[in-house]
């Protein structure tokens, strides 16, 4: 398929072909929630902590003896019927990723380039580059642009000053192409390739 190129000046900038096995496939919505449940478990840090009976300071002593008191029999002050005793079955530190297929994780990334040209919302830019690294410049380019939620996607390098001037802007991701995942591309409203993510993207996912 073909797709019009513009420039970050609201010009045309021609065409460029997109391959039909990458940018054209149907939209599996399992597919993508697998995947964002996999980078999203991935990235949590797991430090929760409760406390167990072992974890718990305090005497291991008895608290009154097994028979003749009249009370439930009790083993320890720090079981947690009591006060300030262990949690059961609370959090502990552990690792919340799983696995998932390699050829899941591409399936995944080509469907959702898929959906956002499926939606009519991928662009493809000529080149993402700013003379001086302001935000002030890039953020009315932007305006004209019509782009508020937007990801943008480039080559391998990416354009200090354009890096510069686009991060303090809100809703607005710049990644290398080697960065792209399917979380942050559906995270936002727009998603934006230069000719060099196009080129590259293809190259990985063919």
């Amino acid at each position: 398929m073909k797709l019009a190129v513009t420039s970050l000046d609201s010009e045309g900038a021609g065409e460029i072909e997109l391959a039909d096995e990458i940018f054209a496939l149907p939209v599996r919505r399992d597919i993508l929630a697998r995947m964002v449940n996999y980078q999203l478990a991935k990235r949590r840090a797991g430090t929760h902590k409760t406390k167990q009976i072992g974890d718990v300071q305090g005497t291991t002593k008895k608290p009154w003896k097994q028979k003749g008191t009249g009370r439930a029999r009790q083993g320890s002050l720090r079981s947690p019927q009591f006060r300030g005793g262990g949690v059961i079955f609370g959090p502990v530190v552990r690792d919340h990723a799983h696995g998932i297929q390699k050829k899941v994780r591409r399936l995944a990334l080509k469907t959702a380039l898929s959906a956002k040209q499926a939606e009519g919302k991928l662009v493809v830019l000529d080149a993402a580059r700013a003379g001086a690294g302001k935000t002030k410049a890039l953020a009315a380019q932007f305006k004209k642009l019509g782009w508020e939620s937007v990801l943008i996607i480039d080559g391998p390098e990416l354009d200090a000053n354009f890096a510069r001037a686009a991060r303090n802007l809100p809703k607005v991701d710049v990644l290398p192409q080697q960065g792209a995942n399917v979380y942050d591309i559906l995270r936002r409203d727009t998603l934006v390739l230069t000719r060099s993510a196009v080129e590259h993207l293809e190259a990985r996912l063919k």
